[in-house]
Parts: C-alpha cells; structure tokens; sequence
C-alpha cells in the first residue's frame, strides 16, 4: 500500500547500516521505522541541546535582586 509520507534516500557506510539492521532486528520493526525512529530521537536531543544552551546563556545573565518575590507573582 503506497502512503503520503514524504521520503529520504539515504546512502550509508557498511558498519552503519548493519548496526541499524540489528537494532531493526532486535526490536522487531522494518529498517525504515526503526531509522524513523533514531531520525526522532536525534532531533529532540538537538532540541534538548538548543534549549540547555538557551538556559545556561539566561542563568549566567539572572540577578536575583532584579527577580519578583513569590507574592509578587501570585
């Protein structure tokens, strides 16, 4: 049955794609989930990254006499 997800042609080294091969195999899916699957988990720790960086930069900048007390913000 042919779907309307978009796709990616990928070409990989060798050892990459037998590990995805056994990770496919391993947890039972198709190579093409479980690529599916490392593609998502890569982009959230990306996001992860982008976000800690974005705190760490705001916590060198907080000065806690500029903060509002609990009361002034409830």
């Amino acid at each position: 049955m042919p779907t309307k997800n978009p796709r990616i042609n990928v070409v990989l080294e060798e050892p990459l794609y037998i590990s995805i091969e056994q990770l496919a195999k391993r947890d039972g899916v198709s190579l093409s989930l479980k690529v599916r699957d490392l593609v998502k988990e890569a982009l959230e720790m990306e996001e992860e990254r982008g976000l800690s960086l974005f705190a760490e930069k705001r916590e060198k900048s907080f000065k806690k006499t500029k903060s509002l007390k609990h009361n002034e913000v409830w």
